[in-house]
């Protein structure tokens, strides 16, 4: 069974994403719990263990970004949609490894594509790494965590929110360790497609406000997996 949570202190709020996820769930025949957290600071007492969380940015107490960080802190993998009435902080969602970023008012459409989402990274578990090297060293990264990846002065860089890794290698043999939501949109440039904001003439932007170019021959392309990407219920606004 599913554990899902609705972190939102405006009750006809809650009891409307409570409503629209049932239906979804339903639709699924998947089976769940749905509890409703007026302020992070319950969800935190309960101690009880999340699938899913629905938590709205401005909470009573500490915000949904301070919960969502707390809940890294302790290790918890659980599902964090944001659904919010303020676009400013979708940047944070993502250093939080969010599911979606939501604007209120929320539709079935929307809302049934980040369950969906979810409900596909807990499925598969979405714990796909990448062994890097460097030197002596290793560490590993999880693909979900990796903005883009970049040849320059001839050596492979693989950024993510918070670090710049380097490494040796080629981008070629690089692309074939990654998975479907990776695309090599340029010579010297490969990118995931869940971290794309914006599209401009020529260029990708990306989470965190980095601009990655794309060929001229890609863009094409590009644009297609795009929106297969945004229909698979990536996180877009």
């Amino acid at each position: 069974m599913l554990a899902l949570a609705i972190c939102e202190d405006e009750s006809w709020f809650a009891a409307d994403l409570k409503k629209k996820a049932e239906s979804f769930l339903i639709r699924e025949g998947l089976d769940a719990s749905i509890r409703i957290y007026t302020s992070g600071e319950e969800l935190l007492e309960q101690h009880q263990r999340m699938d899913i969380i629905l938590m709205d940015v401005k909470l009573p107490g500490k915000s949904g970004m301070d919960i969502a960080q707390k809940l890294r802190a302790f290790g918890e993998r659980c599902q964090i949609i944001f659904i919010t009435a303020w676009p400013e902080y979708v940047f944070q969602a993502f250093d939080m490894d969010a599911v979606h970023y939501l604007l209120k008012p929320v539709s079935c459409e929307k809302l049934n594509a980040a369950l969906d989402k979810a409900i596909k990274r807990i499925s598969c578990g979405d714990e796909k790494t990448y062994l890097l090297t460097n030197g002596g060293s290793m560490r590993r990264i999880f693909l979900r965590d990796i903005l883009y990846c970049e040849v320059y002065d001839h050596r492979l860089f693989i950024h993510t929110m918070t670090e710049k890794y380097e490494t040796n290698g080629t981008l070629d043999s690089l692309e074939k360790k990654m998975d479907g939501r990776f695309f090599h949109c340029h010579r010297s440039y490969l990118v995931n497609l869940d971290y794309v904001t914006d599209k401009e003439e020529g260029y990708a932007v990306m989470a965190g406000g980095g601009r990655v170019l794309i060929s001229r021959r890609k863009q094409q392309e590009f644009t297609k997996r795009l929106l297969q990407a945004c229909r698979m219920g990536g996180l877009r606004l």
